[in-house]
């Protein structure tokens, strides 16, 4: 009887870790599984380039976690990833800009969407589904009129964020510049702390004072930053912008905030799940392409880990409650 007593809450405290760090296990699991399928998995360049690969979708997820957090979505990250990167090649090779300021302009216009988009909803009383969906559309479609539908040179400044110097690839100490910045806003500010509240209860965030609109429109702005930040990334990557980069990025970033722990009703979720749920797409992405997985069913594998996710946050808060 007193071994039972003393094993049940040693028990419940493992079984709360797995529901807390389930995306982490995956993981572990994944490349311990992938590790045994095939010996091309455990090199270190293929680390670099899963590393690579999510740098991309782990910027997006990032900004996107402000929002989740905050009970919000944002489906428009994708096109104004595109429409950033655009803006920046198009100020550089049409009117000859320097190569810093066409950078500068092109994270400005990721800032300049996402406050619209916050402003739509925290004014205009707008969902943020439908604000960003909104935006998805007037942001690709000016992608595709600046660029008309052609690909665009970027300056050198933008091309950097792309290369590799002294073996480093740039994008992953940018994608780990991003996770140390949003890691900071969430644990060590006031505007993080609010973020929490909100999500958890917008009413009751609102009756304790706190600037719930200005709160609102700060977090959709920081969404487009650093959807600019992963659109100038992308570019760089290519050395030019393209029409439709970022197209479905919007729903792996979502992914991987969810897989990393955040839940869909808000007031959950943080920088490391993130970063955690952006490896494991990556990962699974990486090892299919080893084993010779058809790109078609790869959709489909990746469609049901998002399910799966889903579903485990659903889990997650009936237990809660």
């Amino acid at each position: 009887m007193t071994t039972a007593t003393t094993r049940t809450p040693a028990s419940r405290r493992a079984i709360n870790w797995m529901m807390d760090n389930g995306a982490l296990v995956g993981l572990i699991a994944l490349c311990i599984t992938l590790f045994i399928a095939t010996p091309h998995f455990l090199t270190v360049n293929n680390f670099v380039n899963i590393g690579i690969q999510a740098a991309t979708v782990a910027i997006l997820a990032f900004g996107m976690t402000f929002v989740i957090i905050t009970a919000g979505i944002d489906l428009s990250v994708g096109s104004v990833a595109a429409l950033g990167a655009m803006v920046s090649a198009s100020f550089f090779t049409e009117v000859g800009l320097p190569g810093w300021l066409t950078l500068v302009i092109g994270l400005l216009i990721g800032v300049l969407a996402g406050s619209i988009c916050g402003c739509a909803t925290a004014f205009g009383k707008i969902p943020s589904f439908i604000a960003t969906l909104a935006m998805m559309s007037i942001a690709r479609g000016a992608t595709l009129v600046i660029s008309q539908g052609s690909p665009m040179a970027t300056a050198d400044e933008v091309n950097f964020l792309g290369s590799t110097v002294a073996g480093v690839p740039v994008p992953i100490v940018m994608m780990i510049i991003a996770g140390l910045v949003c890691w900071f806003i969430l644990e060590r500010t006031v505007l993080g702390r609010s973020m929490y509240a909100i999500g958890g209860n917008l009413e009751a965030a609102r009756l304790s004072g706190l600037p719930v609109k200005k709160i609102q429109i700060t977090v959709f702005a920081l969404s487009g930053l650093f959807a600019s930040l992963a659109g100038l990334v992308m570019a760089g990557r290519l050395s030019s912008a393209q029409p439709q980069a970022g197209a479905g990025y919007e729903l792996d970033a979502i992914a991987a905030v969810v897989i990393g722990g955040a839940s869909l009703a808000g007031g959950s979720g943080k920088a490391t799940g993130t970063l955690v749920g952006a490896m494991l797409l990556a990962v699974i992405r990486n090892g299919l392409n080893l084993l010779n997985v058809s790109s078609f069913w790869q959709q489909i594998v990746i469609g049901l880990v998002i399910a799966l996710a889903v579903g485990f946050d659903v889990i997650r808060n009936k237990t809660a409650n």
